[in-house]
This record gives structure tokens, C-alpha cells and sequence, in this order.
């Protein structure tokens, strides 16, 4: 029960670390579980729940523009209306590619020298977008075309292999298409909240009767550790990456994901002898 318990405060640590910045939360939960030797999948519903957390983190600390959204579509109001449409149309390609391509994805979860190559070409691709990205004017999210926000949401689908980063991937892209940093980032954060709610809902009905029945060594308590850990440490990380970005670049993140990824390849030939 301990080493459980343990195992779910750090694995909520790493997730509220890493899922909104441009290193992979999922590879880096992967990497996890071959550098800790444990059964990654019997934690394969606890890593997508947890992301949960992070992602209330994400409600608590917009609440006020989420309420003015809201309050906005009341009233009609054109750029609130805009807002939710596109962060609905960012969303479809990752639900309809989600659901196609799940058997695939669930293949590539388990393979953490996939994560370890996409977290080295991701972080190159950030030193190159960083370097020939022009970032536009300041601007919300209800003033984006529809058609950035569709972008936005098929460029979300290269995470789906992981190591890519979700956030990363996000941003990266919308600062290809010229939307400013601060609103790539927070785009990225919003569009969160459909992707993991449909992901997270999909895995836990997968997973229904095993979960219900309690035959999983991870049970309900750890994931509740995992979730409230997860939460309060995405807060805090919420609140800096957003301060950070908007005064410097993405260039650290690219250089951690190379050497993490490097690191990863040669512990990962080591201990299989390769």
C-alpha cells in the first residue's frame, strides 16, 4: 500500500509538471514506469484520470473567463459565441482520429523508445518553429479565425503519438500560424478540457468492469492522490509557464526534451542489452 501511494504522488507530481508544458506529461508517465519497472499497464487508467487534475487546475485558474464566456453566450455576445466554437472545432479532429486510430495509439503507449525519438524530433522542431515563427498581435481566442482553430485542432493530433506533447504541439503550431504566444498557450490549456474529459471517459469505460469489480492493483485511492496531487501542482505550473512565455521563448523546453530523450535512448540500450 505504501509503495502504491508513492508511486501515485510522484506520477502526480510528473503530470502536473509536464502536461502543460511542451515536454510530454504521457511520455513522460511512460518513461516512468520503465525507469521504476512497474506494470504500466495496471497504471494505464490512473495516467489518464490524473490528467484530469491538471486539467481542473486549468478551470479553477480561467474560472473568470469561462464565466464570462458563459454569461457572454447568454447575451449573444459574438466574441464569447466565437470562443466556444473554437475551441469545438480544435477538438473534432482529436475525437474523430482518437476513435479511428485508438487500437494504434494503444500500441505506441507501450513503446518508450517511441516516446524518447518523438521528444527528440519535438524538441528540434521547437528550436526550428521558434526560430522562423512571426508571432502575430496580441489576441483573444473569440477573435481567432475558425479555420486557426481547426488548424490548431489537427496539428493536436501529432500528440496522439506520445512524446509528441499535446501542449506542445498546440502552441508550437499556433505560433506557426502567427497567433501570439500568450494566446497559443492558453489556447492550448482550454482546448485541454475536451480532449482529456473525452479521453479520460473513454479509457475509464474501457476499463469499467475491472474497475468496478476492484481487481486492479491501482485502485479508486490512489487515484485520488493522483488527481488531487496533480491538481495543485499544475496550479502552480499554470501560473509561471504563462509569465515565462509571454516574456521568453520555448527554446529550454527544446533543449530538455532533446537531452531527456538522448538520456532516455541510452538508458533504454543499456538495460536491454542493445
Amino acid at each position: 500500500m505504501e509503495n502504491l501511494t508513492l508511486t501515485a504522488i510522484l506520477l502526480g507530481i510528473v503530470e502536473g509538471l509536464t502536461e502543460f508544458v511542451p515536454v510530454s506529461s504521457t511520455g513522460h508517465l511512460i518513461l516512468a514506469s520503465a525507469l521504476f519497472g512497474y506494470d504500466a499497464e495496471e497504471w494505464k487508467v490512473f495516467n489518464v484520470v490524473i490528467q484530469l487534475g491538471a486539467i481542473l487546475a486549468v478551470v479553477v485558474q480561467y474560472r473568470r473567463t469561462f464565466w464570462a464566456a458563459g454569461t457572454g453566450i447568454l447575451h449573444r455576445h459574438p466574441e464569447s459565441i466565437r470562443f466556444v466554437v473554437n475551441l469545438l472545432v480544435a477538438f473534432m479532429p482529436a475525437a474523430v482520429i482518437g476513435l479511428l486510430m485508438k487500437d494504434y495509439i494503444d500500441i505506441m503507449l507501450g513503446s518508450p523508445s517511441v516516446v524518447a525519438w518523438a521528444l527528440i524530433a519535438g524538441g528540434i522542431a521547437i528550436l526550428v518553429i521558434e526560430k522562423v515563427a512571426k508571432e502575430g498581435p496580441p489576441s483573444g481566442i473569440g477573435q481567432l479565425p475558425v479555420k486557426q482553430a481547426l488548424g490548431v485542432g489537427f496539428i493536436q493530433c501529432l500528440a496522439m503519438v506520445p512524446g509528441v506533447s499535446r501542449s506542445g504541439a498546440t502552441i508550437m503550431g499556433a505560433l506557426a500560424m502567427g497567433i501570439e504566444r500568450r494566446t497559443a498557450a492558453e489556447f492550448s490549456f482550454f482546448l485541454a478540457i475536451p480532449t482529456m474529459l473525452g479521453a479520460a471517459t473513454l479509457e475509464i469505460w474501457q476499463y469499467r468492469d475491472l474497475l468496478s469489480a476492484g481487481s486492479m492493483t491501482v485502485g479508486w485511492v490512489e487515484i485520488a492522490i493522483g488527481f488531487v496531487v496533480s491538481f495543485i501542482v499544475a496550479l502552480i505550473v499554470i501560473r509561471a509557464f504563462v509569465a515565462y512565455v509571454s516574456k521568453a521563448g520555448f527554446s529550454p523546453f527544446a533543449w530538455y526534451r532533446i537531452v531527456i530523450g538522448i538520456a532516455a535512448l541510452i538508458w533504454l540500450g543499456v538495460a536491454t542489452g542493445g
